[in-house]
């Protein structure tokens, strides 16, 4: 494993949680490098639930040390939530093997207030956020306003920084959205409070990691959210607010990019999004709603019901691409196995134009009608297999036609959400460095 990232090679949601869970197995350092608490990665293990919205899920595995990472917006109250609740469960969590970047930018209640307060002026050109504040904070961080980590753990700095801060936030909130100001003591009080629970925790992670790696230990970067969703990448302005594929490694974890010798992208066996923003293979019809209940697709961290729909043959390549992966891990195979026929988008019309790759120059990709393909159903259950020659014979033959049209090695297949449902795979285009990385 050496040097590994993990990321999601759709919309988000693409059961990366299980499977970094596994990969993590493998690992001596798990890094996360992007985003915020708007993520949910789920992990179910001996028959426990976790689900982790900040936290690495190597937290799980014993004698692993987890990263939280300069590029991920950090919300004090959800970190320390998360570090209580996993303690509650019996899972060790401290300053040895838990450890946050001190130039991590810190979401404050006024980054949630200008976030929930700005999607209702939107109206109908609504994005679809959490209401977190993740975008406020990664918009502060770009102009320069943002607080950091460590600037919580200096009282002087914190006092000026904040009032600074809340001078301009409570002209927004009260003259633009109608909002009552907020008060710097009180805020003040309340973050220097969290600030001091943060500072075990606290410390120079991008130094950390490029010490472990050079001392030869397998480091694991595990991405959040989707390829699609990616700031510069994405279906913008329909995005999150980071790069969240291998190109946020660099930036977000303070490690090299030619350092990451492995890059594994993650892909349901279909399609799913969540909030607003263009899905060209969403199925408006009873088959959405079939794949959404046998998926039990609802989010993690808000609960919402996810748009459903077909596997995208054109958005997977390039994501692939995008992001130089070098094979990829096909998820919840499994809950495709009631369908009788199975449709994959494998081309585009736009204007009467025919595209077989994805249109990113494209400014309205509602205007996209999909060609669909389709493959008969194994109507069998696939959740208790773990070996690839087991599967039904149209579940391979359906494996192997999405392996060809996306043309990047398919190395590792998962049949259900448990930890042990998990089928490996030698791809029949090669055998991918993937599965050096443990999976």
């Amino acid at each position: 494993m050496p040097a590994t990232c993990v990321f999601g090679a759709q919309w988000g949601d693409e059961g990366k949680g299980k499977i970094i869970d596994a990969m993590a197995r493998d690992a001596d350092v798990i890094v996360r490098y992007q985003g915020g608490a708007n993520a949910g990665h789920t992990v179910i293990a001996g028959g426990a639930k976790h689900v982790l919205h900040l936290i690495p899920s190597g937290i799980l595995h014993p004698g692993k040390l987890n990263v939280i990472g300069n590029g991920v917006a950090v919300d004090p109250l959800k970190f320390l939530e998360e570090v209580d609740g996993l303690r509650a469960r019996g899972v060790r969590v401290d300053g040895t093997n838990l450890r946050l970047a001190g130039n991590a930018h810190v979401i404050f209640e006024h980054h949630k207030r200008i976030d929930q307060a700005g999607e209702r002026w939107r109206g109908d050109g609504r994005i679809g956020t959490t209401g977190r504040g993740i975008g406020p904070c990664y918009a502060d961080k770009a102009s320069r306003t943002g607080l950091r980590v460590s600037d919580m753990l200096d009282p002087q700095r914190f006092r000026q920084r904040l009032q600074a801060a809340l001078a301009e936030k409570n002209a927004q909130l009260t003259a633009v959205h109608g909002e009552s100001a907020l008060s710097l003591d009180e805020q003040l009080a309340r973050y220097t409070g969290l600030g001091e629970k943060l500072r075990p925790f606290v410390g120079d992670t991008a130094a950390e990691v490029r010490r472990a790696f050079k001392d030869g230990r397998r480091v694991l970067f595990e991405g959040a959210q989707g390829a699609m969703l990616d700031i510069d990448h994405g279906t913008y302005p329909f995005v999150t607010s980071s790069n969240t594929g291998s190109d946020g490694v660099a930036a977000g974890a303070g490690f090299p990019a030619k350092w990451i010798q492995n890059v594994v992208g993650i892909a349901k066996a279909y399609c799913t999004r969540v909030g607003e923003g263009p899905f060209p293979s969403e199925d408006h019809g009873a088959d959405g709603v079939r794949i959404r209940e046998a998926g039990n697709e609802y989010g993690a961290t808000t609960g919402r019901p996810r748009r459903c729909g077909w596997f995208d043959v054109l958005a997977m390549r390039y994501s692939l691409e995008l992001n130089g992966a070098d094979g990829w891990i096909m998820t919840n195979l499994d809950v495709l196995d009631g369908f009788e026929q199975i449709k994959v988008a494998t081309s585009y019309e736009v204007g009467g134009r025919h595209h077989d790759e994805w249109p990113g120059a494209l400014t309205n990709l509602a205007d996209v009608k999909v060609r669909y393909e389709s493959a008969p159903g194994w109507l069998a259950d696939t959740t208790k297999v773990r070996r690839y020659a087991d599967l039904p014979a149209r579940a391979r033959s359906y494996v192997e036609w999405i392996e060809r049209l996306v043309g990047v090695p398919i190395v590792m297949l998962s049949v259900g959400p448990d930890r042990d449902q998990i089928v490996p795979r030698e791809s029949t285009l090669g055998r991918a460095t993937a599965l050096s990385a443990g999976v």
